[in-house]
């Protein structure tokens, strides 16, 4: 049984390493992972940031044509979205009675409601870059049946602002510093904790005011 467990946590380890999924899933597993993770309430956990950095890094190596990936992971976050706000919009009041499970939890829809009411259309821009935040807020778009056109055009925006800035974060860095795929791993876990600070940022506000 132990050995069963280890097997799966190395496993689940791979699963959520951006490398191994770049390199074993090719540019439509990338295009199909930030696809679910934009918009489909079970895809919160999946790479996001670190995902995209990472493609731009390895585009820089040859991995990827840089265009091809730009417009690819644009087009993904953006249909992503849409699908999370027609899902919202059938269906996503349903949500707040499902019962918890490992694929959703009812906390991250309330922490993301909370984050919605607060900056109101911009959380779409702004959601891009906070995780989990990133997969529920267009549900939530969709669930207080917020007019379509006014939700494309920030759907748009946040897309185009998270897409442009983590590929040819990566990309450039890639291409000015030379090795610096040696280093890959320490610069992911730096991007997936600054990533997290505005969740726990939120968490330890709340948790002052008693929330």
């Amino acid at each position: 049984m132990t050995s069963l467990f280890k097997t799966m946590i190395e496993l689940l380890k791979h699963f959520l390493d951006p490398v191994f999924l770049i390199q074993s899933l090719g540019l439509l597993g990338i295009l199909g992972i930030v696809f679910a993770e934009s918009g489909l309430f079970f895809g919160f956990f999946l790479p996001g940031d670190s995902l995209l950095f990472t493609a731009g890094l390895l585009a820089s190596q040859g991995y990827f044509p840089i265009v091809t990936l730009y417009v690819g992971i644009f087009l993904a976050a953006v249909l992503g979205d849409s699908v999370g706000y027609a899902f919202g919009y059938r269906w996503g009041r349903k949500l707040f009675t499902k019962k918890e499970s490992f694929f959703f939890r009812r906390e991250f829809l309330v922490r993301t409601e909370i984050f919605f009411e607060k900056y109101g259309s911009k959380a779409l821009v702004l959601a891009r870059f906070v995780p989990v935040v990133r997969t529920f807020t267009p549900i939530l778009a969709g669930v207080g049946k917020m007019h379509y056109r006014k939700f494309l055009t920030y759907n748009l925006a946040g897309g185009f602002a998270w897409t442009t800035l983590l590929v040819f974060a990566g990309y450039y860095l890639g291409r000015l510093v030379p090795g610096v795929d040696k280093y890959i791993f320490p610069i992911i876990l730096l991007i997936i904790v600054i990533s997290f600070i505005p969740i726990v940022f939120e968490f330890l506000k709340n948790r002052k005011k008693g929330l």
